[in-house]
């Protein structure tokens, strides 16, 4: 099989899990961009609440991430994101025949219980070859960035046409979609990746709880979606107060989300070309700050809202896409899925307080003081992360061995460290897999002629 492109399994895998991942994040992202301003005939209403239902899904995605992927380890990968989509659904439902803020967000708290993401990557893991794995992961992520971007434009059009019950109600009929592309279009898979590369590991969570690097990226993903959600409590509010009433917001986020990818771009090139990560990764969380700044002076001005929202998304469209890689070539070789778990349960615990934290601070301190405090954050965010250790260009591989018993697992990972172009080098027996983590330009085929010697010998 061709090891340089994707097979037609492999292409079907990226394209389907790319949609389901995509629906699922439509549907919570739709509601961020008009809930402040198409709430206010719930009951309760206040914009305490609005933080509240905006970051509410965070909450039970926090806790259920990780428990959700051990149970796709445990009872199959397909039966957890079916479920989960359902659970998705019913949430969209409870949420769109709410009366009131309460119920809306005991809706999303439900939604939030439809913690799949762990089981997607895994199942995308499962299904792919290792070689294959990054190029799947990156189609997910790009979905993932392009249904945010679409969200921001579709959620005020729709709201205009259907209401905000309305779009919940499309929310549980793309969480049926969903369903349906799992159950019909997604590949069974033959083979399960190994433990490391899509598991978390309790044992390992410890250890990497403690590593001062991935801690720093942590809190990274913590504060971006904190500062995310933090910022759609306020900002719906502010551009219907300079003249831009609800359903013409879009106008504003769809040519700022465009001019951001297209600035986001470069700098990523840059970044990679330049073995720069850190001091890009620097440099976008001054420009996510100076960003707030402007929206904190911004008010009554459209023009300078929409300059502030080009520089916010440019900045948090790199991060969002850096912070992964990082977390990636930082972690111990064999522990990259305890370090996406960590990973993924920081964002949405970002997510659910920065709806608390901004609902609480717009009550007392308005749009201008919420948007200095979270410019402040990120000084806070900037001070951590220069800490941070420039990462180069790392890949991780995972290859099958043959051993039998402890001490040959501990003969093949010596040698295997020894081979020029290997930096880690962790052999596991009860796995049968050897996890490496070697420099770009590294040759895969050594290691592997090196694991056929020793197993013939």
């Amino acid at each position: 099989m061709d090891n340089v492109a994707l097979s037609k399994l492999e292409q079907k895998a990226a394209v389907s899990l790319a949609l389901v991942f995509g629906l699922r994040m439509l549907g919570l992202f739709m509601i961020m961009p008009v809930f402040a301003i198409y709430g206010r005939d719930l009951i309760g209403y206040s914009p305490l609440w609005v933080g509240i239902v905006i970051g509410a899904y965070g909450l039970t995605q926090a806790i259920l991430q990780i428990p959700m992927g051990q149970l796709s380890d445990r009872i199959g990968r397909k039966p957890v994101i079916i479920a989960g989509l359902g659970l998705f659904c019913l949430g969209s439902i409870v949420a769109g025949m709410a009366d009131s803020v309460y119920g809306v967000a005991f809706g999303r708290i439900i939604q939030g219980t439809g913690a799949v993401a762990s089981a997607i990557l895994a199942l995308a893991a499962d299904i792919t070859r290792e070689q294959q794995r990054p190029k799947v992961m990156a189609v997910i992520g790009m979905c993932i960035g392009l249904s945010f971007a679409f969200a921001l434009v579709a959620g005020p059009v729709l709201a205009q046409w259907i209401g905000l019950k309305g779009i919940f109600f499309v929310t549980a009929a793309l969480a049926i979609v969903g369903m349906l592309v799992v159950h019909y279009i997604v590949p069974n898979p033959t083979t399960k990746a190994p433990a490391g590369d899509a598991s978390t590991n309790s044992n390992k969570l410890r250890s990497m709880l403690r590593d001062p690097q991935l801690l720093r990226l942590d809190v990274g993903i913590f504060l971006l979606h904190l500062t995310l959600t933090a910022v759609f409590v306020s900002l719906p509010f502010e551009l219907e107060a300079a003249g831009l009433v609800g359903e013409h917001h879009w106008w504003v986020y769809f040519p700022a989300l465009l001019l951001s990818f297209v600035l986001m771009v470069p700098m990523l090139i840059i970044a990679a070309k330049k073995k720069m990560n850190k001091q890009f990764f620097l440099f976008a969380i001054a420009l996510m700050g100076l960003a707030l700044c402007v929206m904190g002076f911004a008010s009554g001005s459209v023009w300078l809202f929409a300059l502030a929202i080009v520089l916010y998304f440019t900045a948090f469209n790199f991060l969002e896409a850096s912070l992964p890689a990082m977390i990636s070539m930082s972690a111990p070789a064999g522990a990259k899925g305890s370090a996406m778990g960590i990973y993924s349960t920081s964002q949405f615990a970002g997510a659910f307080c920065g709806g608390i934290i901004a609902g609480s601070l717009y009550s007392q301190l308005g749009s201008q003081g919420l948007f200095f405090i979270i410019a402040a954050v990120m000084i806070v965010w900037f001070g951590i992360s220069l800490g941070l250790e420039n990462v180069g260009q790392v890949k991780a591989h995972t290859i099958a061995v043959t051993i039998a018993n402890q001490r040959e697992a501990e003969l093949i990972a010596e040698k295997l460290i020894s081979l020029s172009g290997i930096n880690e080098a962790v052999v596991v027996l009860e796995e049968q897999v050897a996890y490496l983590k070697a420099t770009k330009d590294f040759e895969i085929d050594q290691a592997l002629n090196l694991v056929r010697e020793q197993h013939r010998s």
